[in-house]
């Protein structure tokens, strides 16, 4: 089979069913090793929580 007959095949799925095909298909895409920026940023982000905390819902002024 080869990858148009399966695009082809995702285009006649039911618009109510296309949340659930992405969530199979999402499974069969390999994930990517995070680059050494992104490893600098969510250690960054890590040590920003843990020092400062985060706030609540409340806390936030919504309008």
């Amino acid at each position: 089979m080869s990858k148009e007959v399966l695009k082809s095949l995702i285009d006649m799925i039911d618009d109510n069913d296309i949340e659930t095909i992405f969530r199979v298909l999402i499974r069969f895409v390999p994930e990517a090793d995070a680059l050494p920026d992104e490893i600098k940023a969510i250690e960054a982000a890590n040590r920003s929580i843990a020092a400062e905390g985060t706030i609540s819902h409340e806390e936030i002024d919504w309008n």
